[in-house]
């Protein structure tokens, strides 16, 4: 039985393991290219981005979206049998599609060369059609956890599934030294999280393979297939400027393109944990008829995100430069300028409605048509500006798309809402962080040509500007007021019991 007083607690508190976890995770995945960049040539590297990049995109492209239909019907639904077809119809759904996939990759594996330059990626192809099925069924792993509230247990899933890809393929690099190696690491993680998957449904929703329903199914069907429709022309949106740069360009210079584009991840560490608190949450207040508390929730989410992706921007076009040197070694130092223009997706990402559009499900043909829209611009733009501009033209056309559809998103739903003109003081504090980030940024971009003159190690200039920034970024946020009275306290507490921790 689902509690409704749920939907009352704070959003951090909801949050808090969701971004452990994906912070946790962000880390390991982080530390994975970092790694390999080391252990692989450039050319295998390149290989092994393009290899994954099949896998990843056939993932998003083929659930469309149909495991979210989770986030909504979970919290909706009282009847243990019914909450367990629920779950059965996503199961079933991920595994046809995926068997559907590895079946077209074992039969015609030259479908994929003839989209890249490289004709010896064939020989991967039947391999890489496993490796989607078992990705493709354990990638509900994290929303079943979410979606039935359990936010411990989905921090496990989380980091414990990014740990053992991260050993995994690390192992096989340096052991075996190979792209194949790494191909079937990834089959045996997507083998474990898919035994983990099978535990966990059959000990939450016991006996789920017994109810099927067809009225609940195609209620399910209904509801997804609008949001997987604009889930699979956003997926091909973002995703396909890769295979431009792929089909146009080598290996190697795919890999310098991967590393600047490398930041992607971090963009969900903090949307994608509130996004996903959030949307149970604003299902629950759109079906209570409470426009004005999801106005106010959304100003408050946006608030916290500020706090984190705004500096973070900042700080990154100081010291970019020297940032992507010392992690991936001097080789992919050309990606900085692609890395420059990629940044802009951090604090672009505040305008993020997606957990609304999917509460408020009578507009979701309005996404459909959006993304048609910015599929079609997507295909004319690349092609036009990939053979002008060469990577920074794939690059500029990704952030410039996602600038017109943010907007778009962000326009229509404040009108669903009924937000007006004055509804913008809610996010006054984002406009301080903006201001905190500017002036931390100003000092520290002085500081980077003073540790310049003098020392020219990576590692230095990013310890000493680190430490300018954060002192400077945190003083003026308390200055401006930024955080409430409340935070405030919580921090005091937090800070009183490290010290107990520390000092006993």
């Amino acid at each position: 039985m689902v509690d409704h007083q749920q939907p009352r607690r704070s959003l951090t508190a909801q949050a808090f393991w969701l971004l452990v976890a994906k912070t946790l995770g962000f880390a390991f995945a982080f530390a994975l290219p970092i790694l390999l960049t080391r252990t692989l040539s450039q050319n295998e590297y390149g290989l092994f981005k393009q290899l994954f990049l099949i896998s990843t995109t056939a993932v998003a492209l083929l659930s469309l979206g149909f495991g979210m239909s989770a986030y909504y019907y979970l919290p909706r639904e009282s009847d243990p049998k019914r909450r367990g077809q629920v779950i059965l119809n996503i199961l079933l759904f991920n595994m046809l599609m995926g068997v559907a996939a590895c079946l077209v990759l074992v039969l015609w594996p030259g479908l994929i060369a003839k989209i890249f330059r490289d004709p010896g990626i064939s020989s991967y192809v039947p391999l890489l059609g496993v490796v989607i099925f078992l990705w493709l069924f354990s990638s509900f792993i994290e929303t079943v956890a979410v979606a039935n509230q359990e936010l411990k247990v989905a921090t496990i899933f989380i980091v414990a599934g990014q740990l053992t890809r991260t050993v995994l393929l690390l192992g096989a690099a340096i052991v075996f030294d190979s792209v194949q190696a790494l191909v079937y690491a990834a089959m045996v993680h997507g083998a474990v999280q898919s035994i983990a998957l099978i535990w966990y449904v059959v000990t939450r929703f016991h006996g789920f393979w017994r109810a099927f329903d067809w009225s609940l199914t195609l209620k399910q069907i209904a509801y997804v297939l609008p949001f997987g429709l604009a889930g699979l022309l956003y997926t091909v949106q973002t995703d396909l400027h890769n295979y431009f740069v792929s089909h146009q360009f080598s290996a190697a210079t795919f890999a310098i393109y991967s590393i600047g584009v490398a930041q992607l991840p971090f963009i969900s560490i903090l949307r994608e944990s509130v996004s996903s608190v959030m949307l149970p949450r604003i299902s629950y207040l759109q079906e209570q008829g409470q426009t004005r508390e999801i106005i106010m929730l959304m100003a408050n989410a946006t608030r916290k995100l500020a706090v984190v992706l705004i500096p973070v921007y900042v700080f990154l076009m100081v010291t970019g430069r020297e940032f992507l040197t010392f992690m991936f070694t001097a080789a992919y130092a050309e990606s900085w300028p692609i890395f420059a223009l990629n940044l802009t997706l951090l604090p672009l990402s505040l305008l993020d409605v997606d957990a609304v559009s999917r509460a408020y499900e009578r507009h979701r043909f309005f996404l459909v048509r959006l993304q048609i829209v910015i599929c079609i611009l997507n295909v004319v733009s690349l092609w036009f500006f990939i053979g002008r501009f060469g990577l920074l033209g794939a690059i500029g056309v990704v952030v410039g798309l996602n600038i017109i559809g943010r907007v778009a998103m962000a326009i229509r739903f404040s009108l669903v809402l009924g937000a007006k003109p004055r509804d913008l003081k809610l996010f006054k504090d984002v406009g301080k962080v903006a201001i905190a980030s500017v002036v931390a940024g100003v000092l520290c971009f002085f500081v980077r040509s003073l540790i310049m003159s003098s020392y020219q190690r990576p590692i230095v200039i990013l310890a000493g500007c680190f430490i300018v920034f954060a002192a400077i970024y945190a003083g003026a946020v308390l200055i401006l007021g930024v955080a409430s009275n409340d935070e405030r306290e919580k921090v005091r507490r937090g800070v009183q019991r490290l010290h107990r921790f520390v000092y006993g």
